[in-house]
Order: structure tokens, then C-alpha cells, then sequence
């Protein structure tokens, strides 16, 4: 961290230098379609998701409806501020919420055309710390540390809850670089000298995963005739 603040500033919102908190609910299809199609390396992927820097927001709060893409490993984020009171009504209806500017009604259709293709409900709730910083020299060069991620897949309000499960071991936390051009030859020297090297990381997928290895997920299998079924059905 010293290193880095060199050349970097902390953000903002690290008021005193110290961490501020994220809360995001994870939405998903009933078989789990969005992580999966995600987690299989595809070229292109989408994932949606709801984010507020508060708890205990009321239904008149905003908060933000983001629409996170990847293509080539190259990530962007699209979102729109909505109220809470008007995001299952979005989301189960198509109902389109209120937005400003051509902007907020441009990501407002491209989440309505994801919420078309992709039945979604919640599926998992992340909340960590985070602390920031971005580049003196170049603005949109930041660096993010995420630590004391929770996790939980029931209870999707924003705050701590007793059935939070926790993502990574005491101490460790996610380092993530965000550049658009080429990363500065002064922090490839750090990141070499500390033997840092690239891996993909994603909280919700990291989730996934271990749920599914330990079989801890459910699915909605039907026969033809739309009656549920359980594996053993395909088995016959």
C-alpha cells in the first residue's frame, strides 16, 4: 500500500483512509443459467445485479440496477438509479422504471431486453468492503481492495444477516486492477517483485461453484408436458 499510494490517491468515498461498504443482490434464473452460461468461458457474458452503498434503504430509496457485460475479457458496466419499489415490478412485469436523459433510457432498454431473455429472480446476496484508489496521472486507472466478502442465497434485504457465509479466509482479500490502456511500468515492477499474477476472480462464481460441488443447489426440471421432475426422470 505504500507503494501504491506514490503514485495513487485514495477515492472519495474512503473517508479517513477507511474502507466503505457494498451491498448487491445477484439475480438469476430458477436452474441458474446466468452463472452458468458465465462460468463456461465464453467469449461474450452478462450478468445483472442489484447495488446500494447503504442498508436499510426504504421503497422511495435508489438505488442501482446494473447490467455488467464482458467481451474478449474486456468488462463494462451499464446501470440506471431506481427505486426499490419499482424493481419487481421491472423485473416480473416489465413494468419500465422512470429515468433521465437519453443515457438512463438507453441501459433502462438494455436491461429490459436481458429481464426478456432471461427469467430472473434473486439468487445470491454479496456484501464486502472495499477500499479505492485511482491513478494521479490517469483518472480512470483504479485499484480496487475487497475483503470480508459475505454471502448468502435467502434474506435479500441490504445488511448484515446471522446467515451470512464467508466467501474467503480471514486476511485475504481481491485485489483488482481496472485499465483501459496498458498497466504502468511502475506497478508491473511491483506486481513482479511481490510475484502478483493475473487470475480470474468472480464472487458470485466462486459461490456457484463450491455450491454446486457440494450439491447444495435446486432445479426446476419438467418432462415435455411441463410436469416437474427430478434427475432420476432422464435417467429412465
Amino acid at each position: 500500500m505504500p507503494l501504491l499510494l506514490e503514485h495513487m490517491e485514495l477515492d472519495e468515498y474512503c473517508v479517513g483512509g477507511k474502507e466503505y461498504r457494498i451491498y448487491s443482490i445477484y439475480y438469476d434464473t430458477v436452474n441458474h443459467d446466468v452463472i452458468r452460461a458465465n462460468s463456461q468461458g465464453l467469449t461474450y457474458k452478462e450478468k445483472m445485479r442489484i447495488r446500494s452503498y447503504y442498508a436499510n434503504n426504504g421503497p422511495d430509496d435508489k438505488v442501482f440496477m446494473e447490467l455488467k457485460k464482458k467481451s474478449e475479457k474486456v468488462g463494462n458496466k451499464r446501470r440506471i438509479k431506481i427505486k426499490l419499489k419499482d424493481i419487481e415490478p421491472f423485473v416480473n412485469d416489465g413494468v419500465m422504471p422512470e429515468t433521465e436523459g437519453y443515457l438512463q433510457n438507453q441501459v433502462a432498454k438494455e436491461l429490459a431486453y436481458f429481464l426478456s431473455k432471461n427469467k430472473v429472480r434473486p439468487a445470491l446476496y454479496v456484501q464486502y468492503d472495499r477500499l479505492a484508489m485511482f491513478g494521479r496521472e490517469d483518472k480512470n486507472f483504479r485499484m480496487t481492495f475487497d475483503r470480508n466478502v459475505r454471502v448468502r442465497r435467502e434474506n435479500f434485504v441490504f445488511g448484515e444477516s446471522d446467515k451470512d457465509e464467508l466467501l474467503l479466509p480471514d486476511g485475504f482479500y481481491i485485489m483488482e486492477i481496472k485499465i483501459l490502456g496498458a498497466i504502468p511500468l511502475w506497478l508491473t515492477s511491483i506486481l513482479s517483485e511481490n510475484k502478483l499474477f493475473s487470475r480470474g476472480f468472480s464472487k458470485y462464481g466462486v459461490k456457484y461453484k463450491r455450491d454446486s460441488e457440494a450439491k447444495r443447489l435446486d432445479y426446476f426440471l419438467t418432462d415435455k408436458n411441463g410436469n416437474q421432475v427430478d434427475f432420476d426422470y432422464f435417467d429412465e
